[in-house]
């Protein structure tokens, strides 16, 4: 058995040699389709895996509370210390609570000078926005408490106004406030609010308060982290419930604040780049569907050329299984050349179009693999009719033919 098939795949490989170009055109279809379908596939993994990305640079499992006017004439009234106090003792599933303000200024540094932002925050703030120290350490306690002049920098404005090798323990002003640098945060891809997330200087939040804000009890707005366990609908209704009846709002009006979901919004964007991606692969699967056709329309016509061949086969005892099985290993023969030259095309195309995107490349063996496969079967599903109509020639029919 072993040796029949090797010598029909001998003979297969012999025949698409000897017309190399049609066989080539033959596999066109499958070659494209195969390309756009991993090709797809990966730039929407690429493209889901960016998305997580950025929305975890505003953390997992988080809530983030925002001012909101109800009443164009009427100006949203900003939090304060008690109303975070309160939603971290009196929700159940709160794990955290942390405010922060923020504000543009301009940092100055070895006689340069760089236009960031500086945000006041704390070590809860720096847990529920999954803020990493990549150089030197944290507030402690007692500058989060007495708010006192440090910072923590962002990439950013290391690389902008400092010395890579000469930056922890380095003097510099913000605004009109001197502070000692005794961290650098790890490179991130979002923030709050939507700006870089490298470009910033962090304080301890009272120091923001007092000495850029001028208000000790003004938070612009705060963060919630939640333990996922809970449902966050239940928390995040009876969030509303206490801010409305802490903000004294009455039955009817609209809320003066908003709350963002960070699990919402990372499962929303996921379902809408999920689907964009399968409806584009769908489409790209119709050159797959359209390359099978391409096979069986060339397997007729390889049928027809060589009737003759079939007829002396038959005469001198083939059996019609051996001639069925040699025109459906051309067919999936020609199938694997192309699924093969797909994927190379894929893996070069993928490459290119997500440096041009600035995506991740990810590669996935499963798809791969699974499009070849699938190419073999194409082979086998639209060769079986020509190599059936094969293996039913009449021999004698088949010599008379010219």
């Amino acid at each position: 058995m072993l040796g029949m098939i090797g010598a029909t795949m001998l003979l297969a490989l012999r025949e698409i040699r000897r017309h190399l170009l049609r066989s080539f055109l033959t596999t066109l279809g499958i070659i494209i389709g195969v390309a756009a379908v991993i090709t797809m596939v990966t730039l929407g993994q690429g493209l889901t895996a960016d998305v997580q990305e950025e929305v975890s640079g505003l953390g997992s499992d988080v809530f983030i509370i925002f001012p909101q006017r109800s009443d164009p004439n009427i100006p949203a009234p900003a939090f304060d210390d008690a109303d975070i106090r309160a939603v971290e003792m009196q929700i159940p599933g709160v794990m955290g609570a942390a405010g922060a303000v923020s504000t543009n200024t301009t940092a100055f540094h070895n006689g340069q000078d760089w236009a960031t932002s500086v945000d006041g925050a704390d070590s809860e703030f720096f847990a529920a926005q999954s803020i990493d120290i990549a150089e030197g350490r944290g507030f402690s306690d007692t500058e989060e408490s007495r708010g006192e002049s440090v910072c923590i920098i962002g990439p950013k404005v290391v690389e902008e106004i400092f010395v890579a090798d000469r930056v922890i323990g380095e003097d510099m002003r913000v605004g009109n406030v001197s502070c000692q640098v005794i961290g650098v945060i790890e490179e991130r891809s979002n923030s709050v609010g939507g700006g870089d997330a490298n470009d910033v200087v962090f304080m301890p939040l009272k120091t923001v308060q007092r000495r850029f804000i001028g208000n000790p009890d003004n938070v612009q707005y705060f963060v919630v982290q939640y333990d996922p366990t809970y449902s966050s609908a239940t928390i995040q209704q009876q969030l509303i419930g206490l801010l409305r009846e802490r903000r004294v709002i009455q039955d009817g009006e609209g809320n003066n604040f908003n709350i963002v979901d960070t699990a919402e919004i990372s499962e929303t964007l996921n379902n809408i780049t999920g689907t964009m991606t399968a409806v584009v692969t769908m489409i790209a699967g119709i050159s797959l569907l359209v390359g099978g056709i391409g096979i069986m329309n060339i397997m007729l016509v390889s049928v027809t050329e060589r009737t003759r061949e079939i007829g002396i086969r038959l005469a001198i005892g083939a059996l019609a299984r051996e001639v069925r099985l040699q025109f459906l290993t051309e067919a999936v023969v020609l199938c694997c050349f192309g699924g093969l030259i797909g994927i190379l095309l894929a893996l070069g195309f993928s490459i290119l179009l997500a440096s041009v995107a600035e995506l991740p490349f990810i590669f996935d063996p499963t798809v791969n693999i699974l499009s070849f496969v699938f190419s073999a079967v194409m082979g086998i599903v639209f060769g079986y009719y020509p190599a059936h109509r094969a293996s039913r020639l009449d021999p004698i029919d088949a010599l008379r033919h010219e």
